[in-house]
């Protein structure tokens, strides 16, 4: 009997760790050419303010399309792209990953303070889809704004030579 559970239990070990190495390894690193859409809920721009026609503006709406380099480490750790924190003022926790998918949160202190959830899926290992939303504050000199975005994305996996585009950092690293 203790020999039957010592093999059911390696098992499912067995089993835990191949689902988790399929999940990583349905990831391809390389080259992805990323389309980001960022929606304003809460804009920290003061009422009535608005940008001059054709200026690039993280507060405009329309789509921006990117190269991202998507490094092994990148995908080990988080099975996704990430956020970059400016001057380590956000923090990536929680992080849960699935075999088609993973989600963490994103908390962030200092000008911009507040929390965010990240989502990204992949139906198939050229292609994903990314969401993140952020709740909190934006200090501007001694006033406070309150902001809130949704920042929605697509990928398209390109091939594993990434160029002259080098992989960002992998956060917490």
């Amino acid at each position: 009997m203790r020999k039957t559970r010592v093999w059911i239990t390696m098992g499912c070990c067995l089993f835990a760790l191949a689902v988790f190495a399929w999940a990583q390894s349905n990831r391809k690193p390389g080259l992805w050419e990323m389309t980001t859409n960022m929606t304003w809920q809460q804009s920290p721009m003061p009422p009535g303010m608005t940008m001059p026609p054709g200026a690039h503006s993280p507060f405009g709406g329309g789509p921006i399309t990117a190269q991202v380099c998507l490094s092994q480490a990148m995908i080990d750790k988080y099975g996704a792209p990430m956020p970059q924190s400016r001057n380590g003022e956000c923090q990536i926790a929680n992080v849960v990953i699935k075999p088609n998918s993973m989600s963490a949160d994103w908390i962030c202190s200092g000008r911009m303070a507040g929390k965010g959830t990240l989502e990204s899926s992949w139906a198939d290992p050229n292609h994903a889809r990314g969401k993140v939303h952020f709740v909190g504050v934006m200090q501007s000199g001694q006033n406070s704004r309150p902001v809130e975005y949704t920042i929605e994305s697509s990928s398209i996996y390109k091939g594993p030579d990434c160029g002259s585009v080098k992989p960002a950092p992998v956060p917490g690293n």
